[in-house]
């Protein structure tokens, strides 16, 4: 749908942007479109901007099963807080079948690669196919890990999704504004089972 040369342009055009401008510009390509989130902090600020623009969007919500009391109890608020329209996405073991089983694995162990499947890439592919989306917003940030320092505010996903990254060029600082003066909460008590480091990659992205 979109070729690299489009996706130049779009970043080049809309690098000093407001994150409005960006979700108003990717919506205008395509309607058919998903914010994904998994609850860790600073996501209030990306599902309060696309929602503010287009408050019906479909929120993908892949829980692993091994979030903390802590994210699940903000996820919640932020639902709630922003009448967001969720949709769950789990994996098909349950993680008291999988404690027993495996386990969490580090990530040089042999398993680590199945784990990743069983609580994040599969949900996740489940969540794609169901809604089907031309326009996939994130909260990538540059800064985060080696990969996203690469993509811009405009990517293609490995599917050719049109990747759109509202914040990416925003610091923590400038997050920690943009809740206080929306009322928004955030919560960093979060755990993500397939990451030793937080600047390593997640599996979605790369």
């Amino acid at each position: 749908m979109f070729t690299e040369n489009q996706i130049q342009d779009l970043n080049e055009a809309f690098k000093n942007a407001k994150p409005s401008e960006i979700i108003r510009k990717a919506l205008e390509l395509s309607s058919k479109a998903v914010v994904t989130t998994n609850f860790r902090p600073y996501e209030a600020a990306i599902l309060h901007a696309v929602n503010k623009e287009k408050s019906e969007i479909a929120v993908v919500w892949c829980d692993t099963g091994y979030n903390t009391p802590q994210t699940y109890r903000h996820a919640n608020q932020v639902i709630d807080a922003l009448k967001l329209n969720v949709s769950l996405y789990v994996p098909k073991q349950t993680a008291a079948y999988r404690d027993v089983v495996m386990g969490i694995p580090s990530v040089d162990a042999p398993e680590h690669a199945l784990f990743t499947e069983q609580v994040k890439l599969e949900p996740f592919r489940r969540a794609m196919e169901a809604h089907k989306p031309e326009v996939w917003f994130t909260n990538l940030r540059q800064g985060q890990t080696a990969f996203r320092d690469s993509i811009g505010i405009f990517s293609l996903s490995k599917d050719g999704i049109l990747k759109v990254s509202p914040f990416y060029y925003w610091s923590d600082a400038d997050l920690d504004t943009y809740l206080e003066e929306h009322d928004l909460p955030n919560e960093f008590k979060y755990f993500d089972p397939t990451k030793a480091l937080e600047n390593r990659e997640c599996g979605l992205h790369a």
